[in-house]
């Protein structure tokens, strides 16, 4: 837990799951990645999916992401690696934090392990929303793509993770750079796909009186920035729709974090966020490692 300001932030896991390595850091060869991440004999890298819970000093409680999910069939569970179904909502017990308590879901975007917690199945085996009384915010670029998919992104927008939150009244469309709850807003980033978007908490006041928490903002990025090893501005996902968009949306958000000592989190790092600096050459390198 970490007080920032008056806000208090927490981490908690939506499960972990493996990518290939190859595609997770794009034109980077594996001879130069491979030193700084483990495979396994597939050539995937073990990723977590972070999922933030903000509480406001306004009383409103915010979950950003929500993780895998619990809907994978067992071929799915295979290829992903993915062994922890239904973690988020034990994790949110864990800090007795009922779904019912959540006022504002923020996604980053749709892809399935950013939005697959965020609707299960019910007793009778009806999708149904997980967070029954939240508004689900995305940017109005994002649902358009998710719910039009093309053959480049269609293996990560199940339309099962999206429709019934519409069919709820529970999405909510945003057009660019938005205050969703006080001092939490969502602030356009594409590139990863163009309706991206991350995370700014404006924590106020003296930030907490310094250490982890001094700064007086974070940022969650979500895949703008997927991990620490991503910091470097080269290393960008082969799964982004728009490369130099994502390099240019990165220039531009660590700038500011460096500058103004932001504290960044990370969507799919073990550990879950950084304070930044530059090195010799004056480009982003993470100056110390931080959980929250």
């Amino acid at each position: 837990m970490l007080q920032l300001g008056e806000h208090r932030l927490r981490m908690v896991s939506g499960g972990d799951f493996r990518l290939d390595g190859g595609a997770m850091h794009g034109v980077v060869p594996k001879t130069i990645w491979s030193r700084l991440v483990g495979c396994d004999e597939h050539n995937r890298v073990t990723y977590s999916t972070n999922c933030l819970v903000v509480d406001t000093p306004g009383g409103e409680r915010v979950l950003v992401e929500t993780g895998n999910g619990d809907k994978f069939s067992a071929k799915e569970r295979a290829i992903y690696g993915i062994e922890q179904q239904g973690c988020l909502l034990r994790a949110l017990a864990a800090e007795s934090i009922a779904p019912e308590s959540i006022d504002v879901v923020i996604m980053t975007h749709l892809h399935f392990d950013h939005v697959g917690g965020a609707v299960r199945r019910d007793d009778g085996g009806a999708l149904a929303p997980v967070f029954p009384r939240a508004r689900h915010v995305v940017q109005r670029r994002e649902l358009e793509d998710a719910l039009h998919p093309h053959e480049r992104n269609r293996a990560s927008y199940l339309i099962e993770n999206i429709e019934p939150l519409l069919a709820a009244g529970r999405l909510e469309a945003v057009d660019g750079e938005v205050e969703v709850a006080r001092g939490v807003t969502v602030v356009p980033t594409p590139g990863h796909t163009q309706g991206h978007q991350s995370v700014r908490i404006d924590g106020g006041g003296d930030g907490g009186g310094g250490g982890a928490g001094g700064g007086r903002r974070a940022l969650f990025l979500g895949d703008v920035v997927p991990t620490a090893v991503h910091v470097r501005l080269p290393f960008i996902m082969a799964y982004d729709l728009d490369v130099v968009a994502t390099l240019e949306s990165k220039r531009a958000v660590l700038a500011q974090a460096i500058d103004e000592d932001w504290l960044v989190l990370f969507g799919h790092d073990k550990r879950h966020g950084a304070r930044l600096g530059r090195d010799d050459k004056g480009a982003p390198m993470v100056r110390e490692l931080v959980d929250i």
